[in-house]
């Protein structure tokens, strides 16, 4: 199975497999059709992302979770590039707060060059406006009619089955992704101690 990195997704890329921490829960959104969205903050070794959960999986996740999310897809909603758990996919949990991870570089920072690409014929047109420097033509915009108009793409993913609030994955999916840190011990990279101070002017006159 092959994981990408939050830093390469861009609109349009499916059957994406992602490893990550959840930093935050956002509050829950109901539909017309009385299903429940929840919208999480994650993050990985190198960068954070918006995940947009449909229904029962997205009651069970919480924050220091660490998860694995499979055959999940990525879209555009209010100019924010949005991973979404694809109608096949899986979330499983790996285990909790030992992951190193990177929330300085947010992929789901407002961009209005996104939704110029969503807007395009299926993508064809994606000129490079895709974060991370990703972009190119071909890529299709995933999704499709949003449930109530809340969300493209309405369709959740299925909760392994297994004791805990997720199935254990054996603790062998994110072995090597994670580290002995805590999420409030962890490297957040972008931030430096440098002083932004000018120097003291001396005789220049």
């Amino acid at each position: 199975m092959e994981i990408v990195a939050i830093k390469d997704l861009y609109p349009g890329l499916k059957n994406v497999n992602v490893i990550f921490i959840v930093l935050e829960v956002g509050p829950v959104t109901l539909t017309k059709e009385n299903r429940e969205v929840r919208t999480f903050k994650v993050a990985d070794q190198s960068a954070a992302v918006n995940v947009s959960v449909w229904d029962e999986p997205g009651k069970l996740l919480m924050p220091g979770d660490i998860v694995r999310l499979t055959k999940g897809y990525v879209a555009v909603w209010r100019q924010c590039l949005t991973l979404y758990s694809g109608k096949n996919g899986e979330i499983q949990r790996l285990g909790d707060f030992c992951f190193t991870f990177n929330e300085m570089v947010n992929m789901s920072e407002p961009n209005p060059n996104l939704t110029a690409v969503a807007a395009s014929a299926g993508g064809a047109h994606g000129n490079g406006a895709t974060p991370g420097g990703k972009g190119g033509a071909g890529r299709q915009q995933a999704g499709g009619d949003g449930a109530g108009g809340n969300q493209p793409g309405g369709v959740g993913a299925k909760v392994s089955q297994g004791g805990g609030r997720f199935a254990n994955a054996g603790g062998g999916g994110g072995g090597g992704d994670q580290s002995k840190s805590s999420p409030k011990n962890a490297p957040r990279t972008g931030r430096s101690g440098q002083s932004k101070g000018a120097a003291a002017k001396n005789d220049r006159r």
